[in-house]
């Protein structure tokens, strides 16, 4: 990917951060932009992750790329990244939309008329207004650079969405279900363009939050098993990242717009494993092992 240049946003942590880590290590120049930094502090999450961490695990992996922080709910703040990126690098190759924020703002447990309409509003703010002022302002220069690739981060398949997702909260559920709508209309506006629009989900990740609920670390997440077994089918946030790449270096990726692909869609189509040589199917898994009541095993899920 020697010569391409790529904008990662909410790269501060989880699949953000791996993505804009492997696409750096392939040797894209990366933006990594997030809201959390050294400089000025967390952003509502009230992590420790920072945009600078995550620059300097992209130099790890021999990598370049520079850390911004930027709110990109704010359109003035996005055309100036923007204007950024075409200054110096004179150029856009691939998008990767992989915003959110919005666990602190999530009532899991209620129904529409019980949550907080603000919290509710903040969500769709972060989780869908931030995609599309980032894609209405970054597209006018992936067609100018062409061909491109846009890629929008969502949480669950197109078929494991169809259903309405319980036990998450309204807002949650209407915020990833409107990412794949803003990816089958992009994919439809550029229907002649040779720019290719995405979703990927990837499965039950081991973000940074996850592994710190349930007290493991990345080495031994295993030991959460004995509380939650079926977290057996979970996942690096590396393998939707690689996956990711492999789909960025594919000359015929424009075959997928419009679609949404998982962790192990990606993974089957481009044979890319995860950090442990395995290719972790969790959606299918979550259908047919645990949402049945079945015992937990992986085998022949990953």
């Amino acid at each position: 990917m020697k010569g391409k240049v790529a904008l990662v946003d909410g790269a501060t942590r989880g699949a953000g951060r791996a993505i804009a880590v492997e696409l750096s290590r392939a040797g894209a120049f990366v933006y990594a932009t997030g809201r959390s930094s050294r400089v000025s502090g967390p952003s509502d999450m009230g992590r420790p992750e920072s945009i600078e961490e995550t620059a300097e695990l992209m130099r790890a992996a021999g990598g370049e790329g520079v850390p911004l922080r930027v709110d990109h709910s704010d359109v003035k703040a996005v055309e100036a990244l923007i204007g950024t990126i075409e200054r110096d690098r004179g150029r856009l190759d691939i998008l990767v939309n992989d915003i959110f924020g919005g666990h602190p703002h999530a009532e899991w447990d209620k129904k529409l008329w019980e949550h907080d309409i603000g919290k509710g509003f903040t969500m769709l703010r972060n989780g869908v207004g931030t995609h599309l002022i980032t894609c209405a302002r970054a597209i006018p220069l992936l067609i100018k650079t062409g061909p491109g690739l846009i890629v929008e981060m969502t949480d669950g398949t197109s078929e494991y969405n169809r259903r309405f997702r319980r036990n998450v909260g309204f807002y949650y559920d209407l915020t990833k279900a409107n990412v794949e709508r803003i990816t089958l209309g992009l994919a439809a506006e550029l229907e002649e363009l040779p720019i290719a629009a995405v979703a990927v989900t990837p499965g039950w990740m081991r973000s940074e939050q996850m592994l710190e609920n349930f007290g493991v670390t990345e080495s031994n997440w295993r030991a959460a098993l004995a509380d939650r077994p079926h977290f057996c089918i979970s996942e690096s946030p590396t393998f939707v990242a690689r996956g990711i790449v492999a789909l960025a270096c594919d000359p015929q990726a424009k075959r997928w717009s419009g679609r949404v692909l998982s962790s192990a869609d990606l993974g089957r189509e481009y044979g890319v494993t995860d950090t442990d040589g395995s290719q972790p199917d969790c959606w299918r898994y979550t259908v047919e092992i645990e949402e049945k009541g079945l015992p937990a095993d992986p085998t022949g899920y990953r």
